[in-house]
Formats: C-alpha cells, structure tokens, sequence
C-alpha cells in the first residue's frame, strides 16, 4: 500500500499473470504540489493500475482524486475504514488523573504532520498554564524526506522548554496510555492515520484536522474536536478546550472515541473486505 509497491507490483504481477489487489493508502505528498512530479505519478498510476483485479481507497477524496484524474472508467474501486485498528491490543487506557494534562502527537517528524503548528502551540498553552498542561512528540527524526525536521531543529525545540520528544517506540500503546489526548494537525494528503486509530482506540480524545483522511475519525465535540489545516490560533484554541475539561469529561470524550473505532475502523472489518475481494478475483 506505498506507491512504488501499488504501481511497479502491479506490473511485475501483469506481467506473471497474477491477480493483483491495491489499497492506496492516501496520496501522500506527491498529490500536495501541482509540479512535474505529480505528472509523472499520476501517469504511472494511469498506466499500471489498470491492470488491478481492485483497488481500495482509505478515503473518499483519494477515491474521487483518482477516478477523475487517473482512471475515469475503471471499475473496481472500494473504500476500507483505513488500516483498521487491533481493539485486542490496544485497549481502553485512562489516563493519570494527577492534575497534568498530557498531549501526544506520533508520527514521523515532517514539517507537513503539522509538528511545528503543534510547537507553537504548546508555546502558547505552556504560557497561559504552566505546569498545567505537557506536550510531546513520538517519532522518527531526520527522516529521508523533503519536509523532515532537522534534528538540530528539534534540539532548540527542546531547550525551550515546552515540548519533551520521546525518541521512537516498539510499544507505542505505552505512550499513548499516559496522554490525555492524542494531536495530529496535519496537512499531509492522509489515508486514515493509524495513531489517531489506536489512540481512539484506547479511549483517547482527539485533535486533528479538516483534512482528508484525518478528518474521518473525529465527530466534532464528541470524541474530539477538528481545527483548520496550517492554522495555529484554530489548534491551540482546541487544545485549550481539552485542557479546560475535567478529567471526567475527557474520559467520556475518550470513551465515545472507543465506540467509533468499534464501529467503524476494526480492523476485523478490512481483513474480511479483503478476503471478499480475494474470493472473487480467483473466482
């Protein structure tokens, strides 16, 4: 579900004569810009991927995005809940009730994820709280990509004071037990992102964005609440919201972002889609 693997294995399987079946798991940052590169993608989707037995789409714009500008009159196309999300392991987790509000935002560390928008405003909100309110960042740094944010970047972050980066983990559900709600203002071309999946799944509210892909997990003011992309006053003034709550109301909020993950994004829910899409293509 990356795009080198969807359009050269695609190829490589027309090729063998093996039925292929593709999930575009968001466009990425390729479809952000209007440049040559996104010419060359798209005419290399164009090319390969009529010849997918189906493709899933993570989100309904991706879906639209690609039927209107790449392959009008291709068939097969279905939209999964995203990846889905493992209710088994990643469990309903309060967070410590001990007067600290403790925000999280997990990805890889690119400009485009909307980290420093999150940094400025925890600059604000520390500020404003103090002590009240922590603020930190779970992911991988210096990343092999246009839009990554430089580790001397992050340092001169951390010597401010107002965010603390935890570096990278094999246990992600451990962090996000101790946050009181899960952050990700981004503005990268998403399919569904997973921590807001697993976050929500272990009873987390949520802040993110009206953006495609991050928007699906969210029903404003119920189990989180959505801010404008690139746009820091929208963040920080949702932040503050869940800081001003009790720490009841935030569980509550957490609890409705539990029931939406069952709902919608278990990920028993795509393994099934995928081995209906498997039954008919050998059929």
């Amino acid at each position: 579900f990356t795009p080198k693997n969807n359009i050269y294995f695609t190829l490589a399987a027309k090729v063998l004569d093996i039925p292929a079946i593709n999930n575009i798991a968001g466009l990425g940052s390729v479809f952000m810009s209007k440049g040559m590169v996104r010419i060359i993608c798209r005419h290399l989707y164009r090319f390969s991927q009529r010849y997918a037995a189906k493709i899933f789409f993570q989100n309904e714009d991706d879906r639209e995005l690609f039927l209107t500008e790449m392959l009008p009159d291709y068939l097969y196309t279905e939209r999964l809940p995203g990846s889905g999300v493992d209710l088994m392991r990643f469990k309903v987790t309060p967070a410590p009730d001990d007067d600290v509000v403790r925000f999280i935002l997990i990805s890889r560390m690119l400009y485009s994820k909307g980290v420093e928008h999150y940094v400025d405003a925890a600059r604000k909100l520390k500020k404003r709280h103090g002590q009240r309110c922590e603020f930190r960042l779970l992911g991988f740094l210096d990343v092999n990509n246009p839009a990554a944010i430089k580790t001397e970047r992050m340092a001169a972050w951390i010597e401010e004071g107002n965010i603390l980066y935890l570096g990278t983990s094999d246990n992600v559900e451990q962090e996000i037990a101790l946050g009181d709600c899960i952050v990700l203002p981004s503005f990268y071309r998403e399919g569904v992102p997973k921590s807001l999946l697993e976050a929500g799944a272990m009873g987390k509210p949520l802040i993110t964005t009206r953006n495609i892909g991050c928007q699906d997990t969210v029903n404003e003011g119920v189990n989180g609440f959505l801010c404008e992309p690139q746009d820091t006053g929208c963040l920080t003034r949702a932040m503050d919201r869940i800081i001003n709550l009790t720490h009841s109301q935030r569980l509550d909020m957490g609890n409705e972002s539990r029931k939406k993950m069952v709902r919608e994004f278990d990920e028993k829910i795509v393994i099934s889609r995928y081995l209906t899409a498997i039954e008919q293509v050998l059929s």
